[in-house]
């Protein structure tokens, strides 16, 4: 009785896994503005691997005057399911506008980008606390599939390798078999 309880809840943990890959995919979120320090942003997208990705956030006025400084962090995540360290970038401030760019990489998935505003107080805070916002790729797979501009479905356009390994979906259902296996073997 406790193997199959054991197996359940195994399966579910799996199913919980999984289902959180696939709620947006394709879908570029950033912020809402009436919520943020700044008052606009303009990002490429979709981003292209091996092209530049540029994001201009455009600080508010009132936050200029007190003095408010902003740190923008950029990760990239690929299409195997590894995302890069992020990165505090380097970022060029004309007024109220703060400019940063990067090159993604060959098979990358999106390009995620945040706001770390600083206030005059030395306080801080984040845009979007505990998140990220993101930009998909031109290309990119999504459990097998490739999606995009850039993608004909087996693979990206200029791209000769389909037997990139398994989406975001494939590590959490080979982890939840081992542990079903080891559970019913140690009952």
């Amino acid at each position: 009785m406790r193997t199959l309880f054991a197996l359940t809840i195994v399966a579910l943990l799996a199913a919980t896994a999984s289902s959180h890959s696939t709620d947006s995919h394709g879908n570029d979120n950033g912020p809402d503005v009436e919520e943020t320090p700044f008052e606009s942003y303009t990002v490429t997208s979709p981003s292209v691997s091996g092209e530049t990705w540029t994001l201009v956030v455009v600080m508010d006025q009132a936050n200029m005057d007190n003095g408010t400084t902003f740190e923008i962090t950029s990760q990239i995540c690929l299409n195997n399911g590894v995302c890069d360290p992020p990165v505090v970038q380097d970022v060029a401030v004309d007024g109220l506008e703060h400019t940063t760019s990067l090159t993604p990489p060959d098979d990358h998935t999106y390009v995620n980008w945040r706001v770390k505003a600083t206030y005059e107080d030395n306080s801080t805070e984040h845009f979007p606390y505990g998140s990220w916002y993101k930009i998909w790729s031109s290309c990119y797979n999504h459990e097998g599939t490739f999606y995009g501009d850039d993608a004909d479905g087996d693979a990206c356009a200029d791209d000769d390798d389909s037997g990139m390994l398994p989406g975001f979906t494939l590590v959490p259902a080979i982890a939840s078999i081992g542990l079903a296996v080891a559970i019913a073997r140690r009952h």
